[in-house]
């Protein structure tokens, strides 16, 4: 199931990474694509040469008068990229206005390509590299005695071919660098997603197996208390005719099945209250020191009980903004914790003090202590260190679990340390 649903994640995302990328490849491209067109059609543009005549001078017709003038090259310094063809009506080259030192076919190929598709402007290749070229007629401006002038279209025409090799190898190279680029992206993202996606979805397997694994202690806790109710009811209707006084034993097992049962029941209920975050904590000033003795002088009788030796060093009114009942309930419990696990003729040290800006309890109490691979999980649900001594003590392992979310929900921290056969020391901090 949570591999299905790291794969649908790795695909939405992936799917969503890729779309922007092709999106921005693709504006790249595009705009690249059509700054380079426009750059060529801008040094393609026509500029057919216009001759000025003076009406009353003499003008000479080059192509009539020297026909052996449309062999002859020009070379111009202007342009390393470009040359220029002038042809007549016919398409028969008059003049060749070029840096480049091509044949004369190689010119006279250029120019019939050219002339037979004038309404084309795809790219020929000539000499091995790509051209591009643009047709205009040639125009002469004729200005009158009275300063007038006028334009009159000429019989000749002028191709401007233009070297576009190194233009199409640049968008060849940016499309070949995008591409690659892409690729690499995608696998880098994948490879990160794939890392996050597991560390997004260990949690909720986590919290997903630690609540298959809740329900099924909370299930096996409360057959305990059930089954002996359902045990002593049978005794019960097998012995119908005795007495109730006579009966008290299998009633008091039925009560004690039932307290454990209520016991059970209210901690679950509790702890599912703490985890219910639309659940409001109540944050006012209260005395913590009051709440610590209050807590010690109810348990004066259960650790006179065990002759366990008590020493506080508890600073006194020490006002802290917090829940007064939870803030007790969670020193309750790890009191409790710690009467429960200390040997008879033990020792508990508790210690209450304030810093600048956190107040620090801490109950530390000698015994068996905490197996070191057993500190990460004692805050678990229904986890127990001895669970030999489980029943004998009364506990479902949930006082610790119901410790940590109160004081995760009031903004503290709890942590707990042991060495083993020598004490365990529990320590809860909260902000003043």
């Amino acid at each position: 199931m949570f591999t299905k649903l790291r794969n649908k994640f790795l695909i939405l995302n992936m799917a969503m990474t890729s779309t922007v990328m092709i999106i921005a490849f693709a504006a790249i491209y595009i705009v690249s694509y059509n700054n380079v067109n426009s750059e060529i059609a801008k040094r393609l543009n026509p500029q057919a040469g216009i001759q000025t005549v003076i009406e009353g001078t003499e003008m000479f017709d080059d192509a009539e008068n020297n026909k052996s003038k449309a062999l002859n090259r020009r070379f111009s310094p202007d342009d390393s990229y470009s040359f220029i063809i002038q042809v007549d009506g016919n398409g028969e080259i008059l003049e060749i206005d070029s840096p480049f030192n091509l044949n004369e076919e190689t010119y006279k190929k250029a120019a019939d390509i050219a002339w037979s598709n004038k309404k084309s402007s795809s790219a020929i290749t000539l000499e091995g590299k790509q051209w591009r070229y643009a047709i205009a007629q040639m125009k002469k401006q004729v200005i009158q005695g009275n300063g007038q002038s006028y334009t009159v279209a000429e019989n000749k025409y002028q191709i401007i071919f233009l070297d576009i090799t190194t233009y199409k190898r640049t968008l060849f190279q940016l499309l070949t660098t995008l591409l690659s680029v892409g690729l690499i992206m995608l696998f880098a993202i994948f490879i990160i997603s794939l890392y996050f996606a597991n560390r997004v979805i260990k949690p909720i397997s986590e919290a997903w197996e630690r609540q298959k694994q809740f329900v099924a202690d909370a299930s096996h806790e409360l057959k305990t208390p059930i089954s002996i109710i359902n045990a002593n009811y049978d005794v019960l209707l097998a012995n119908q005719e005795e007495t109730i006084k006579s009966q008290l034993k299998w009633l008091n097992y039925i009560k004690i099945g039932t307290d454990r049962m209520t016991k059970l029941i209210n901690d679950l209920l509790s702890l599912a209250q703490m985890e219910d975050l639309s659940f409001a904590m109540q944050k006012v000033p209260f005395n913590i020191s009051s709440v610590v003795n209050e807590v010690i002088l109810s348990m004066e009788a259960v650790m006179a009980e065990k002759d366990i030796e008590l020493i506080r060093s508890i600073e006194p009114d020490i006002i802290v903004k917090s829940d007064p009942e939870r803030v007790k309930q969670v020193i309750t419990i790890l009191f409790d914790n710690a009467v429960k696990y200390t040997d008879k003729k033990g020792q508990i040290d508790i210690s209450l003090t304030k810093s600048k800006r956190h107040v620090t309890f801490s109950i530390k109490n000698s015994g068996k202590g905490i197996a070191k691979q057993d500190l990460p999980k004692i805050f678990d649900r229904f986890y127990r260190v001895d669970p030999s001594r489980t029943h004998e003590a009364g506990s479902y392992g949930l006082g610790l679990s119901i410790a940590k979310t109160i004081i995760d929900r009031l903004g503290g921290e709890i942590y707990a340390a042991s060495v083993e056969n020598e004490y365990t020391t529990f320590t809860f901090t909260l902000e003043l």
